[in-house]
């Protein structure tokens, strides 16, 4: 059923951030809808690893993907802001004050403003060149993707990649699985820790580190998964006896119709002022990972605080000629 909303702000993303953004906007009584092409919110941390702890947010020691977000749906239940999930916004019109946005499904949603924070964009997982690729992704041999933990225990994993979701899944499912990790090179690109907990957690024989060979060939027959094979630059071979390949090699990003807005941009990202983190369209402002600028960090806590920074930037435009009286939320509470 298509819709018609008229609202404040319009926010192109339901991740993390853009949940978070929801309430900083609420908290300067700032109305706001959710706009986002996947059916559930969260973004990557529904879609991709709910059960990933995450180390970095404040307060929370450890924290897993999927709680992160439920706690941050609580967090914005009081401003009630309408959700347009699994629909893709498709085109932008009008100037601040005025903007007309529509979906893929012919809604539209008249706002002031508009919010990108469209993570990744519309990701996708790097797939490697393998023959047969396809069988053994259609069977579940081959994932890109670990929403459970408890789905590979006592199975053999290879895990293949270099980077942060290599080597904390590694590190997640060594304790509920037989894990093989491949990487063309002894030096990771993941966090100290995390590198040195994977050192340590080989060294006791808790993961097979196999180095440095790459992806090579998949055995099996019908989709199952028998072997590995893997092979050195110099054209060694071996085969590792695994049930699942999980190969982490990064997301595809594409903007979408996104990236038809004219906003000015730089490799694949949304280039914005920091000290208000608009585009280069006047009244467009973008946040989280699509926003690049001198000194971006790619964390959450960073778009949480782009969040903050947006929506002082927006409340001229949805209130214009009223001063913004700014208290903090301990002495003012959450409005209601």
């Amino acid at each position: 059923m298509t819709q018609h909303l008229e609202t404040d702000v319009a926010i192109v993303g339901a991740g993390p951030v853009g949940l978070f953004a929801v309430f900083e906007l609420g908290m300067l009584k700032i109305r706001s809808v959710l706009i986002d092409a996947l059916a559930e919110i969260g973004g990557q941390c529904t879609a991709l690893y709910p059960e990933k702890p995450i180390y970095d947010i404040p307060a929370h020691p450890a924290i897993e993907a999927g709680a992160l977000i439920t706690r941050l749906e609580e967090q914005i239940a009081p401003f009630a802001a309408p959700r347009l999930l699994g629909r893709q916004v498709s085109s932008l019109s009008g100037a601040p004050g005025a903007f007309t946005l529509g979906t893929d499904h012919g809604d539209t949603i008249q706002a002031k403003a508009v919010v990108v924070a469209a993570g990744a964009g519309a990701f996708g997982p790097n797939r490697p060149p393998l023959d047969g690729l396809p069988a053994y992704e259609a069977s579940g041999a081959v994932q890109y993707y670990v929403r459970r933990r408890e789905d590979f225990r006592g199975k053999r994993v290879v895990i293949a990649g270099g980077g942060d979701s290599a080597v904390d899944w590694a590190l997640a499912l060594k304790d509920v699985a037989r894990v093989s990790v491949v990487h063309r090179r002894a030096k990771f690109r993941a966090a100290p820790e995390s590198a040195a907990q994977l050192d340590a957690a080989a060294k006791a024989g808790e993961i097979e580190m196999v180095i440095p060979y790459q992806l090579h060939a998949l055995h099996g027959e019908g989709g199952t998964l028998s072997s590995v094979e893997v092979a050195t630059l110099e054209g060694e071979t071996r085969k590792l006896p695994a049930d699942v390949l999980l190969p982490f090699f990064g997301l595809s990003m594409d903007l979408g119709p996104i990236a038809a807005w004219g906003m000015a941009q730089k490799m694949h990202h949304v280039t914005v002022d920091p000290a208000t983190c608009q585009t280069s369209l006047p009244g467009v402002f973008a946040i989280g990972d699509v926003a690049t600028y001198p000194g971006k960090l790619k964390l959450i806590l960073q778009g949480f605080s782009e969040a903050a920074v947006a929506a002082h930037a927006i409340f001229p435009i949805i209130h214009p000629g009223e001063a913004l009286h700014f208290e903090y939320s301990t002495s003012k509470g959450v409005p209601r």
